[in-house]
């Protein structure tokens, strides 16, 4: 792949040489590396009577690189994922390397039935559905009659 690169004249360093000093640039550019938003995937949390269903927006990733762990009333998701690509040609040799990694942590309602949580990955989608327990689905709305 190959990218067309164009120079602007009030650029003090010709465009050429942008991939190369990308790491740098990333950091004083545009507010500086501090100013830029974490790398955390969108989370949405839905409930019904039955279920509490988290999902994650992670593209790109596969079912074996995500951790789901629940610790007490703790559950945590997280992803870690590292790839490295290299072009040899006559007279260079060029390494590009990617790291990915997130963790997101929820505190678990107690009527969540932790040994039923099941998890699913598709389409860049992860979703984890919590299962209420059975108690906690009946209604326990009363009426209260005034004497």
């Amino acid at each position: 792949m190959s990218t067309l690169a164009v120079t602007k004249a009030n650029e003090p360093i010709p465009a050429l040489f942008n991939d190369f000093f990308k790491p740098w640039n990333e950091w004083f550019d545009n507010g500086g590396l501090w100013n830029k938003a974490m790398n955390m995937p969108a989370v949405n949390i839905t409930e019904n009577k039955d279920e509490y269903l988290v999902s994650l927006a992670v593209p790109g990733m596969k079912k074996n690189d995500f951790n789901i762990d629940v610790d007490g009333n703790m559950i945590t998701i997280s992803c870690e994922k590292e790839e490295s690509k290299e072009e040899k040609e006559k007279k260079f040799t060029r390494k590009e390397y990617n790291y990915t990694s997130f963790s997101r942590s929820f505190t678990l309602p107690d009527e969540v039935n932790k040994e039923k949580i099941e998890a699913n990955y598709e389409e860049g989608l992860l979703k984890i559905s919590l299962p209420r327990k059975e108690e906690a689905k009946k209604p326990s709305a009363k009426h209260i009659a005034v004497k």
